[in-house]
């Protein structure tokens, strides 16, 4: 078991932290010198779960980590580009929408490429509580991890993405049996990929696609079957109009928006990016049922308009029940495994929540710049990124706006600090000590 200090503790190393770590070492470097981000995996992936190799992102690569608050910093998706020898071929390539392959790895050279902020990786948290109480009040953090260790912070950013949803029907069968997409790549692996395997996919848009076409490709002799509540998969709204709900510029008016207007926008965007399609893969799914419809060589099968109302194991199989939104009725859908595309839960990842309960709180919300309300006996500060869409937009959860919303967090943790320099009052042992910098 090991326990440092550090001034700030990122979780997580996803492109939200990234993004911050970028940020400190531009905008703060004295602060970035004394940070920390904690990684439970041992590398650096985006979207590790469905990091298939055809898969291109939705959103140009000038929204990377950085440029649209840096456009000259050294670690823009060009200039990782340019490191590696593939720019005049990307240019080439004609598109703003590189590949998801493309983006991970701008990831991982955005993470080798940090000089002040430190990384860790394989440190899974487990909890956090509040490490240190001078004259009643909470001065900073204690995390938990599971190898036993521990770090102490002034303050915490939160940047681990929210959790899977796996919906109640399912709890009973057993893990070999679900798949969710998260974890797809890990798990496709388990199944012979010449069985002639009966997989179901649960979901309508984008990644229950994808693991669908992946599935169909990847095993030839396998029956896969697409169950949605829609009446029929349809393709991303993407209209200019509704893209410039993305700017970043846009937080500001969604944030000051009356609760009924910000209902309204989140509605009307849904299908902007969780219940819409990429046009390629709309067309690669009609034109494949449709060329095994004239063959006589179905597997590739949907079922609209039904919700799974039970999933059971019976004998060594699983058994969907069925039940049809348009006339009521139920049927029984036999399967070898179900994959979800069912997303992630809505509400606050468990993490964040049982931080709020460690302190006492059990309803909070976070400010314009991402900062978690808290009582004022705690003056450690708990930033949270990629969960705030109901305060700042659909675009929260998305790579978007994550170079401003790092320039903002930033912001606000160096104007704190101002003013705590510019306090008289006596500093606690806890803030002494995280305001010396620590070796990498």
């Amino acid at each position: 078991m090991d326990h440092r200090d550090v001034e700030l503790l990122a979780i997580g190393a996803g492109p939200a932290n990234l993004a911050l770590a970028v940020a400190l070492e531009e905008l703060a470097p004295d602060l970035a010198a004394r940070s920390l981000i904690v990684e439970q995996h041992e590398d650096v992936a985006w979207q590790r779960g469905m990091l298939l190799p055809w898969s291109q992102s939705q959103v140009s690569f000038l929204k990377d980590l950085v440029t649209l608050r840096n456009p000259r910093s050294q670690f823009s998706f060009v200039n990782y580009l340019h490191s590696i020898g593939r720019l005049d071929e990307f240019i080439n390539l004609g598109t703003f929408t590189p590949y998801r392959l493309e983006i991970s790895d701008y990831l991982a050279w955005v993470a080798r490429s940090l000089s002040a902020v430190r990384l860790e990786h394989g440190r899974r948290v487990v909890g956090v509580e509040p490490g240190d109480v001078v004259a009643g009040q909470v001065t900073g953090w204690l995390v938990r991890f599971a190898d036993g260790g521990t770090v102490r912070c002034r303050d915490l950013v939160v940047g681990a993405g929210r959790d899977a949803y796996v919906p109640a029907q399912f709890a009973t069968l057993p893990r070999e049996r679900v798949v969710h997409s998260t974890e797809y790549l890990d798990r496709v692996g388990e199944f012979d990929p010449r069985g002639a395997h009966r997989m179901v996919v649960v979901g309508g848009a984008q990644s229950a696609a994808e693991m669908l076409w992946s599935t169909h490709q990847g095993f030839p002799n396998a029956q896969v079957t697409m169950v949605m509540r829609s009446i029929g998969l349809n393709g991303y709204e993407s209209s200019k109009f509704t893209n410039e709900l993305f700017y970043p510029s846009f937080v500001d008016t969604f944030n000051a928006a009356q609760p009924a207007a910000r209902e309204q926008l989140l509605g009307e965007m849904h299908r902007t990016n969780y219940s819409g399609l990429a046009p390629s893969m709309l067309e690669n799914l009609y034109r494949t049922m449709y060329l095994e419809r004239l063959t006589g060589t179905e597997r590739l099968h949907m079922i609209t308009m039904a919700e799974i109302a039970d999933a059971r194991l019976e004998a060594d199989e699983v058994v969907l029940t069925l039940l049809d939104r348009k006339s009521g009725r139920t049927d029984e859908l036999r399967c070898d495994v179900v994959m979800l595309g069912t997303g992630f839960v809505k509400r606050m990842p468990a993490l964040t929540r049982s931080l709020a309960a460690a302190v006492g709180v059990d309803d909070f919300t976070v400010t314009r710049n991402y900062r978690m309300t808290l009582p004022d006996s705690i003056t450690a500060r708990v930033y949270l990124q990629g969960v705030n869409e109901s305060t700042h937009g659909i675009a929260d959860s998305l790579i978007s706006v994550l170079a401003i919303r790092a320039g903002e967090i930033v912001g606000d943790l160096l104007a704190d600090r101002q003013l705590s320099t510019a306090d008289s009052r006596p500093r606690s042992d806890a803030e002494l000590l995280a305001s010396v910098p620590h070796p990498a």
